[in-house]
């Protein structure tokens, strides 16, 4: 019989669960013994993707939720649930986020206020109404964005937003630090996902993009999901209040140049 994994015995609530990182981040908890709830919008997605899960950890509990992150009632209820598997709540995944490109000056307030909710809110209703519910050791990991340090001017609201998440979660790092919960942050470079994917069907974009990062290449669901298992995990008990970039090198590229094989 395998050993149970490190998280065994831990209940976790994924938001943007049917998402590339979601499903990804999922896939690492389930395999370290985590019970897991995911919550999105969409049922169908949310089936899908639970079904693809107990297929790759056969024997994991993963369940679904059909719900809104930016929704206070949805919220509540999908923690519930969530605390309902095995009666007590250890790790909170928040995925759920997005922005569109347009000029600031072609952007109208309810579309501003949308992405803040998106990207802000929603962390705010996952922590307000989750930690009350959390165990002590717990952990909550949020997923920002390589432009809360690096802006895009046609991504404005967007950059706000996950530039405000990473203040939001270093000052309310140290209320939940009294109540032995921590909160980190992850902030993907380049990353394979469906916001991304029309850039993934474009060979010559995606060259160009690729080339301006070190590692030589685009980041996958996979390699944000490692950061969040890790700062979800035992391993980091030690560290709140942070926001790691994994990026592929990206952030510390502040010249932006294009990458260079040593011949």
């Amino acid at each position: 019989m395998a050993e149970p994994g490190v998280l065994a015995g831990k209940a976790a609530l994924v938001t943007g669960g049917s998402g590339a990182i979601g499903a990804a981040s999922a896939k690492r908890l389930l395999q370290d013994g985590a019970s897991v709830l995911l919550m999105g919008r969409r049922l169908a997605a949310l089936e899908a993707t639970q079904a693809a899960l107990q297929k790759t950890v056969p024997g994991g509990q993963v369940e679904i939720f059909a719900g809104d992150a930016v929704q206070r009632a949805d919220v509540e209820a999908a923690l519930a649930r969530a605390h309902g598997m095995l009666g007590r709540l250890d790790v909170l995944i928040s995925t759920v986020g997005g922005g569109d490109f347009r000029p600031v000056l072609k952007t109208d307030p309810e579309s501003f206020r949308a992405t803040l909710d998106l990207n802000v809110t929603s962390v705010f209703l996952l922590v307000r109404y989750g930690v009350p519910l959390m165990r002590e050791g717990g952990a909550i990991v949020c997923i920002s964005s390589a432009v809360a340090k690096k802006f895009h001017e046609l991504l404005t609201p967007y950059c706000a937003a996950k530039g405000a998440l990473e203040i939001f979660i270093q000052s309310v790092s140290l209320e939940l630090a009294r109540r032995s919960v921590r909160i980190n942050g992850v902030r993907p470079g380049f990353t394979r996902s469906g916001g991304t994917a029309p850039l993934f069907a474009m060979p010559e974009a995606l060259a160009k993009t690729v080339e301006m990062i070190p590692l030589g290449r685009a980041g996958e669901p996979e390699d944000i999901a490692s950061a969040v298992r890790f700062l979800a995990g035992p391993e980091a008990a030690w560290i709140t209040g942070q926001s790691i970039a994994v990026d592929g090198g990206g952030e510390v590229n502040i010249v932006g140049a294009p990458r260079r094989r040593e011949s």
